[in-house]
């Protein structure tokens, strides 16, 4: 089986798109070693040295700048176009851009629809547009793969595509997000950041959808109680605050009076993330929504005890191993709980680690051949 993958997100390996496709590609070439797969690459990507040497790269032309309009272009007509000439049987698109017409079976995952179900993320011109276009092409995929039953229930109300057409399939927390392995550098990440010695950790965007700001006016609690033994770090890349879309949340924690407690740190290589799970006391995430939620999952890999917000996706993926609070004053009280009470804090931490060990790529990558399967005996 031929399997052709689009691989626009290869090179931004901090974003969810591209690391499922970097652990995708991996463990499909490990559980099923006779695929033949290629991964058609944008003209802003050339072959990338840590590409698997059993997966044929395809560029697509001189090296061009990115662009809204490329990847339109790229993922319309370039991408299905190779795809056919290669001989695929299979166009898989790795995340929610797919083509409106496909001359090879199509496959597509979409790991949410964020800009359907909060207009804040569909705003513009071009942006509604684009939703509008690779909402309608989903439609045609012969099957679509996406990351939770909760995902695949908006992708269900929200695209009108039937239940039995969408196969979920769970993401997982790389083998380095571990209590041990890779731990003799945690001290070097630790002085790169300039990190205290106990800390309560969030790491992610800033955007609306992420309320942070529930987070900081928890701290309000926690400062009073023990703000100067665990300070907040706030780790990931300050974007342009507008109060919409991403809100003013320096200015906020200013309002607040917590700025003492707080360590604004910036945008964290991937390299350095699991040192920096394993150096924090607590990981809080207190999202509105989330497609799956990895970053939660992987805290919980390395051995660090987690407060999120009560998404129901959260409750459908995180069970009973993270504590799940409704409001600012809970999430207040579960931080400072799990910062005081080590039976509490031992019990979540073992609940943690046995839960992220049922998730695998490896499973991911069995259940997405058993799509393609079936997507060929169709």
């Amino acid at each position: 089986m031929h399997i052709a993958i689009n691989g626009w997100f290869y090179d931004q390996v901090s974003t969810g798109s591209g690391q499922y496709l970097r652990h995708l590609l991996k463990n499909l070439l490990a559980i099923a070693p006779e695929l033949k797969i290629s991964l058609i690459l944008p003209p802003h990507i050339s072959t990338p040295p840590d590409l698997p040497t059993s997966v044929h790269a395809i560029e697509t032309g001189k090296r061009k700048r990115k662009s809204k309009l490329g990847k339109v272009v790229f993922e319309q007509r370039t991408f299905p176009r190779l795809a056919r000439e290669i001989e695929a049987d299979i166009a898989h698109v790795p995340y929610w851009g797919t083509p409106l017409a496909c001359p090879v079976r199509l496959v597509t995952t979409v790991l949410d629809v964020i800009p359907l179900l909060y207009p804040i993320y569909n705003q513009g011109l071009f942006t509604n547009a684009y939703t509008s276009l690779v909402s309608a092409a989903a439609r045609g995929s012969n099957h679509i793969i996406t990351i939770s039953e909760t995902a695949k229930i908006d992708i269900e109300e929200q695209l009108g595509i039937a239940d039995e057409d969408i196969t979920v399939t769970y993401l997982a927390p790389d083998e380095r997000f571990h209590p041990r392995i890779g731990a003799e550098n945690d001290e070097a990440v630790r002085a790169k950041y300039d990190l205290p010695e106990q800390f309560v950790l969030y790491l992610g965007g800033f955007d609306w959808r992420k309320q942070v700001n529930t987070l900081l006016l928890a701290y309000t609690y926690v400062g009073e109680a023990d703000g100067d033994a665990f300070p907040l770090v706030l780790a990931g890349r300050e974007p342009p605050y507008d109060d919409k879309l991403f809100p003013d949340l320096p200015e906020y924690s200013r309002q607040l009076k917590i700025d003492d407690y707080l360590r604004w740190i910036g945008f964290v290589d991937e390299a350095d993330k699991p040192a920096l799970f394993r150096l924090a006391d607590v990981f809080v995430f207190p999202s509105l929504y989330e497609g799956f939620g990895l970053m939660a999952l992987e805290a919980m890999a390395a051995g660090t005890p987690v407060v999120t917000s009560d998404a129901i996706v959260f409750e459908e993926i995180l069970e009973d191993a993270a504590y799940i609070v409704n409001n600012a004053r809970e999430m207040a009280g579960a931080i400072i709980a799990l910062l005081i009470q080590q039976p509490l804090r031992d019990a979540m931490i073992n609940q943690g680690l046995a839960l992220a060990s049922n998730y695998t790529w490896r499973k991911t990558a069995q259940e997405t051949a058993a799509v393609y399967e079936m997507v060929m005996r169709q």
